[in-house]
């Protein structure tokens, strides 16, 4: 049995800090560049505002080749990108480079799979008001669809969180890093279930307030 002193207690502070850090940081990062990506991929779809097929291609491979890839094994082959951006391949602003990078295709997918459900007669009728497709996409599209994008943002965040847990097998630093270094190395067991609780309890506050947030949008409600 681990003796709970105070310094455990702040090395837990310091994982939650991290962890927190790593989540919502990647998840900010990831959505300037895979918003606009499913802004994209949406427009240039074949039943797009403006179509172009190779240009869906290039997107559409990019996404599904890095979704593809199992997290852990992208954060190793990241390792030398990782390196060269932040000087380090360890700790939790090191692991941000592999987040963001596996993060962003996903959102790409989420803001397209979101902005395909819009109404086509909402499109329509903004396209014969004489709005432009730029209008049409930040004034009809993502404002029509912004439910959605919260209830995708909200998944995402949550799915980030594991994928930093996750990250601790590595020395990605947070409450996975110690969850392996004390749980799984020296079989501290106590102290792993206590990082598995807290890692349930930031899960399920990062989705109580992403369902508040989408529910406060809704004008369906």
């Amino acid at each position: 049995m681990t003796n709970w002193n105070a310094q455990i207690w702040t090395m837990i502070a310091e994982g939650i800090r991290d962890t927190l850090y790593m989540t919502l940081v990647s998840t900010l990062i990831a959505y300037i560049l895979g918003l606009p990506m499913g802004i994209i991929l949406t427009v240039t779809d074949a039943n797009g505002l403006k179509p172009n097929r190779i240009v869906y291609r290039i997107f559409d491979v990019i996404s599904n080749v890095v979704r593809s890839i199992p997290f852990l094994i992208l954060l190793i082959l990241l390792i030398p990108f990782t390196r060269l951006v932040v000087g380090k391949s360890y700790g939790s602003t090191a692991t941000i480079v592999p987040l963001v990078v596996c993060a962003a295709p996903y959102i790409a997918r989420m803001v397209e799979s979101s902005l395909k459900e819009v109404d086509p007669g909402v499109i329509e009728a903004a396209r014969s008001m004489g709005a432009s497709n730029v209008q049409i996409v930040f004034n009809v599209l993502l404002v029509e669809a912004r439910t959605s994008l919260v209830t995708g943002a909200t998944i995402v965040t949550g799915t980030i969180l594991g994928y930093s847990a996750m990250s601790g097998t590595v020395g990605g630093g947070g409450l996975g890093d110690i969850a392996v270094r004390y749980g799984y190395y020296r079989w501290q067991t106590d102290i792993m279930i206590v990082t598995v609780l807290l890692l349930i309890l930031l899960f399920q506050i990062i989705q109580m307030i992403g369902t508040k947030v989408a529910q406060g949008i809704d004008r369906r409600r």
